[in-house]
């Protein structure tokens, strides 16, 4: 037998750009999803399998098994959308610190902090944060 299609994906790669790569080989050879819509069911199934799993108090391993497999199928989805999953997250990441630094130097104006706000306090801060952002006044959605 030659070589396996996965064979050459380097294991020194970060995990979610390995997942790229490993699904673009399988992918090359037909195996892979029809169209987006179909693999937004896959990750609707896969976070049922983490809630059940949540529910059942199931130990660590199977809790990270099923965050892996939620995970996996989030990279396939950026792919099949032709979206950078690194980048995408790169860009999650950058607004959440902008929001969340909104809501703390909304809190530090008021003579709070974080620590002592509520969490219904935090969420409707966060959701204004949300709304400048749409409305332009920071950078971007």
């Amino acid at each position: 037998a030659g070589p396996g299609i996965l064979d050459g994906v380097a294991r020194t790669l970060p995990p979610m750009t390995r997942a790229l790569k490993l699904q673009k080989r399988a992918a090359r050879v037909g195996f892979d999803w029809d169209r987006p819509e179909t693999i937004l069911d896959k990750l609707a199934e896969e976070a049922g399998e983490i809630a059940d799993e949540i529910r059942a108090d199931a130990p660590f391993d199977r809790l990270e098994d099923e965050m892996g497999d939620l995970l996996f199928v989030c990279v396939n989805l950026a792919r099949k959308l032709e979206v950078d999953p690194e980048r995408a997250l790169k860009r999650a990441n950058g607004k959440f610190e902008r929001r969340f630094r909104h809501i703390e130097t909304e809190l530090k104006a008021a003579g709070r902090t974080a620590e002592d706000a509520t969490l219904d306090e935090m969420e409707a801060l966060w959701q204004a944060a949300k709304s400048l952002e749409k409305s332009g006044g920071h950078g971007g959605a």
